[in-house]
């Protein structure tokens, strides 16, 4: 059999694009819009300056890219201006599309299923999915990681399938998911630094929800803060959904222990609102001043510093939690750049890769620090900005505890790869489905574990026929 590449596609070729159209539609709504944007805020340092170096070899023709409209709107505006005058300076014409984020895996679909398109494709979170259709990008890691040293290893396993040994995505920076409290509710309950703990939480959160009549936000529902939050917990209790060999192993005491926890915190501190919670729930809640405690980035605080400037300047943030077992959050964002085999710019596209990733401390920076680098030498300005915000932060040293982020953030699929199985699961939202089968009471803890084993092991064994899943 033969494909429009004039390549022969084998049997395990032909199982994996049966496999990509059955999941396309269903990831689109795994990260939906998240939540209204902040304006531009009032700076008080200087924006980096911007690096050129010549490409590898010489460009023509044009680069056609797509992306996310950014939370942070001036991000674009400085996207585009950057990515334009790159070309103008080589010798291409680039041509930059935003659209939602939440039509991005869709219109990915769409694009290689017609065979035509972008040159290269962002998105915020692993396309692992997507592996057959793409270009391996070993290239530009290698060259990158040439330059600046090691890629960081939660970016690498989130754009990297060890069973095929290709590199699916270039991902070149990413976006820490820190609890975000609001600190006078947090003093009333006699945890004025916020929780530590999960137990924290539980103890503040149901305090808070008796005296004040003030809930905590975390989702249980098929969005993407639901789909992150859930597995944090379940690490901190030494749960996952599959081991370092990428064998299935959520059916586990600990998994158990995780769902039992969760469903007391939501009959004490929680509202059934959060089951049909979308992205912007909880940032919503948070900046209206109806929520005690989110885990998501620092945008709903970037957003309050406009629209509500008292709940930002009583919102902090705290590191992941702890558990009996662990400490650790998911990242929020996980930036994978693909290149379609349709693409007809591929050098362009990889030289540009590369450009932008120079000159990421200007994605830092005009992203208001939503943006963290995947090779810590581009920002060497970033602990300082983190220390002392160029954007207003009340008090200045808030986003301090992001300068040790990394630690405590690790990719979808721990402590695993974000293989092409995983992201299924990650989009057909298994993991929220069954934390909330317990919490409404449809299924004991067993029960919901035991379902969620089977579908998950379910999805594992399709993907592992297609040879894209190890063990």
């Amino acid at each position: 059999m033969t494909n429009g590449f004039g390549t022969r596609r084998s049997r395990r070729e032909v199982l994996r694009t049966a496999a990509i159209a059955a999941l396309g539609a269903a990831v689109a709504g795994a990260c939906a819009a998240e939540e209204e944007a902040p304006g531009p805020g009032t700076r008080s340092g200087q924006a980096p300056r911007e690096t050129f170096q010549q490409p590898r070899s010489k460009l023509s023709g044009e680069l056609t890219i797509l992306l996310w409209s950014h939370f942070i709107p001036s991000h674009d505006v400085w996207f585009d201006k950057f990515a334009r005058a790159w070309g103008n300076r080589v010798g291409v014409k680039v041509s930059v599309d935003h659209i939602d984020l939440a039509q991005i895996p869709t219109r990915i679909a769409a694009e290689m299923q017609a065979r035509q398109g972008h040159d290269l494709i962002q998105y915020i979170a692993t396309l692992s999915q997507f592996e057959p259709s793409v270009l391996d990008q070993r290239d530009v890691v290698e060259e990158a990681n040439s330059r600046w040293g090691e890629q960081l290893a939660l970016c690498r396993k989130s754009s990297y399938n060890p069973a095929t040994d290709k590199f699916y995505a270039y991902s070149p920076g990413w976006v820490p998911d820190p609890g975000n409290y609001r600190r006078s509710l947090w003093r009333s309950a006699g945890m004025a630094d916020g929780p530590r703990t999960w137990d924290d939480l539980l103890t503040g959160a149901a305090e808070i929800k008796r005296s004040q009549q003030i809930p905590l936000g975390l989702g249980m529902s098929q969005e993407i803060d639901s789909n992150m939050v859930l597995r944090a917990l379940m690490w901190s209790y030494g749960a996952s959904e599959q081991d370092e060999n990428e064998q299935v192993v959520i059916n586990s005491p600990e998994t158990v222990a995780a769902v039992e926890y969760m469903t007391r915190l939501y009959k004490q501190a929680m509202t059934p609102e959060i089951f049909s919670w979308n992205a912007a729930s909880n940032n919503q809640g948070l900046v209206a001043g109806k929520l005690s405690y989110i885990v998501n980035s620092i945008s709903a605080w970037r957003t309050a510093q406009e629209s509500n400037p008292a709940v930002a300047d009583d919102t902090f943030f705290v590191p992941a939690l702890r558990g009996p077992k662990d400490a650790l959050a998911a990242q929020h964002v996980l930036y994978n750049w693909i290149i379609p085999q349709h693409a007809k710019g591929v050098d362009a596209a990889k030289e540009f890769l590369l450009h932008y990733t120079a000159n990421f401390a200007s994605a830092s920076f005009q992203s208001k620090l939503y943006d963290l680098p995947a090779w810590s030498k581009l920002t060497p300005e970033l602990p300082n900005w983190l220390a002392s915000d160029p954007f207003g932060a009340q008090p200045a040293d808030k986003l301090k505890l992001l300068n040790e982020a990394i630690p405590w953030s690790t990719n979808i699929g721990h402590p695993g790869p974000a293989s092409t199985a995983i992201g299924e699961v990650f989009s057909t939202f298994v993991i929220p489905n069954m934390f909330a089968k317990a919490a409404r009471g449809d299924a004991t803890p067993e029960q919901a574990v035991a379902e969620a084993d089977r579908q998950i092991k379910a999805i594992f064994d399709k993907w592992r026929a297609a040879g894209l899943v190890g063990g």
